[in-house]
């Protein structure tokens, strides 16, 4: 469902080191402000990551229309800006659902007359540190918005002349005032004053439009690392670079390989994994099979070592990413059985226990999130909402303590089985296949005779089951299968992740389309998933959020119409020759 407002705001540049503006000074330009009683106020500092999005020729970017998923802060989401006359601008909304990579259709459609339906493309990231002051009247009422943003940015298309490799790091500090609930007077008149005191208007419109013209302050790009998303959200890949890095590190660290006897010190922050195989870096499409496999596996066992204290800590996104790790490994061990020599369902089964465990508080806290979220962004008026609690944030506030529970009861679980014999003994078992493995003949020949094949295999698996889906038409049965679909989308996604190494960017192109089909079938069934969820919590709900509650199920209904025609774009987009010529 899409939500609309125009914006009206200007931007300044300001010296990196320049003290903050003075904001009380500026107010009083403002004609009568003492006896309006204007003064200022404090929203504080929040973290901002934004994607934008556009044709590979920049098209939005001439119109002057930009599309981006933004997180942090109150306004996260899907964000379309178009221009709307007088300097103001028309900004759309959609909520954030699963999908990182693919714009909601809802969005697309509204942009269709200038992309020519082109595919959007992310072509810019923009991370921005923002300390938010408002203009605050008599009542309350927050008239503007003095943000003061340090951002760093990355262009994401390929540069001229440059090959695949992406713009430098950029850095600037700018200041943004924007009209909220005031009038345009109010807005003029503090304008005036901050260019009064020495602030000048930003030669550039906006931080995308900047990103892309090559300005601000730049750092050398570093150089292009995998493109392996070790997360379900690509919102996370920076941080999961930085794990991956680590467990890369200790895959490497020398050290004799420990025997399937229970090891000393057999707590997990203290494990470290001594792969006694080839180096990642040495890896080619003439290494042994096995040998790409087991350096895949040793990066995961070590990245759920890793992730044990901080799930304990209860960090944020520590229990994703020790679940995904979990994933991909049962994933590799599914995918590649053949390449080594001894079972491993018992393995897997283990491994799809400590999955669900840690599945049940991600699950929680997915669904905690995005309920408070969506409730959030509810426009309720005051009549049907007493004391208009969607404005105050008392139904947020609700919704997050009535779900609050169902989390901290799954994360207690989690901490009780992370000191579980069962757990540790799972520990043990998966040091001992990455440090004293047994491959067959075929984990013998080389990795581009025979991993190609095991990833097309599971494709021809994910074929059948969207075929099945067709075939069903409507209703429950067509949600089971979609939501298999999305399950046997993620297992070609990880196998042909865990060979991207070896194979680059065949291997990674394919795994991004397989990743967008991944990633719209999940929208889908967390559509379906809260839909559910909505009408249990309903009936113990208090009127107010029973009521926020019955609009987000008509939400969610237009959600999962909207990802069905974004799967079947998707679809048709991984379907294509092209990405299939290394599976052959």
């Amino acid at each position: 469902m899409v939500s609309a407002h125009e914006e009206i705001e200007v931007k300044y540049d300001v010296a990196p080191e320049a003290a903050p503006p003075d904001l009380a000074a500026a107010l009083r330009q403002v004609p009568g402000a003492d006896e309006r009683g204007l003064r200022e106020g404090d929203l504080g500092e929040a973290d901002l990551s934004a994607t934008y999005f556009d044709t590979d020729d920049l098209r939005l970017a001439a119109a002057k229309v930009t599309v981006r998923r933004r997180t942090g802060g109150a306004d996260e989401g899907w964000h379309l800006k178009t221009p709307a006359g007088d300097g103001a601008r028309t900004e759309q909304r959609v909520p954030l659902g699963r999908a990182v990579r693919t714009v909601p259709v809802a969005l697309r459609r509204l942009v269709e007359d200038v992309t020519g339906g082109r595919p959007l493309v992310p072509v810019a990231r923009v991370d921005t540190h923002r300390r938010t002051r408002t203009v605050l009247d008599a009542a309350g009422t927050r008239l503007l918005e003095l943000a003061d943003d340090t951002v760093e940015a990355r262009r994401l298309l390929p540069l001229e002349g440059a090959g695949e490799a992406s713009g430098a790091v950029q850095r600037w500090r700018e200041v943004e005032l924007e009209l909220v609930d005031g009038e345009r007077e109010v807005f003029d008149a503090v304008d005036a004053g901050l260019r009064a005191a020495g602030l000048r208007v930003a030669a550039t419109g906006s931080k995308l439009a900047r990103v892309l013209a090559g300005g601000g302050d730049e750092d050398p790009a570093p150089r292009a690392a995998p493109d392996e998303d070790a997360g379900e959200d690509r919102g996370e890949a920076r941080d999961e670079d930085r794990d991956e890095a680590a467990a890369d590190e200790a895959v490497r660290a020398p050290g004799p390989a420990a025997g399937p006897a229970r090891r000393p010190g057999r707590r997990s922050g203290t494990r470290r994994v001594r792969h006694a195989g080839p180096r990642r870096t040495d890896l080619t499409a003439r290494s042994r099979a096995g040998d790409v496999l087991l350096v895949h596996l040793a990066e995961q066992v070590q990245q759920v070592l890793d992730q044990d204290g901080r799930v304990r800590r209860d960090e944020p996104d520590s229990v994703h990413k020790m679940r995904v790790a979990t994933r991909r490994l049962r994933s590799a061990l599914r995918t590649f059985q053949p390449l080594l020599s001894a079972p491993t369902k018992p393995l897997r089964d283990e491994l799809r226990w400590l999955a669900a465990e840690l599945g049940a508080a991600r699950d929680a806290e997915v669904l905690r999130d995005r309920l408070v979220r969506s409730v959030a962004s509810l426009d309720v008026p005051a009549q049907e909402q007493p004391a208009d609690p969607a404005a105050t944030g008392a139904v947020p506030a609700l919704v997050a303590e009535q779900l609050e529970g169902d989390y901290r009861t799954a994360h207690d679980r989690v901490l009780a089985e992370l000191d579980s014999e069962r757990y540790q003994s799972l520990l043990d078992a998966l040091q001992d296949l990455v440090e004293a493995p047994g491959l067959t003949d075929r984990g013998r020949r080389r990795a581009a005779k025979v991993l190609p094949r095991r990833v097309a295999k599971t494709f021809e698996g994910l074929a059948g089951l969207v075929e099945q889906a067709d075939r069903a038409g409507t209703g429950a049965e067509r949600d089971e299968l979609l939501h298999e679909a999305r399950k046997a989308a993620k297992q070609v996604r990880y196998a042909a992740e865990a060979v991207a190494v070896v194979f680059g960017k065949d291997a990674t192109r394919f795994a991004s389309a397989v990743t967008d089909v991944q990633e719209v079938l999940g929208e889908h069934q967390d559509s379906v998933v809260t839909r559910q969820r909505l009408r249990d919590l309903a009936a113990s709900a208090p009127p107010e959020v029973a009521f926020a509650y019955g609009r987000l199920y008509a939400q969610e209904e237009a959600h999962a119409a909207a990802s069905e025609a974004d799967f079947d774009e998707a679809w048709d987009a991984v379907r294509a020759k092209r990405l299939h010529r290394w599976l052959r």
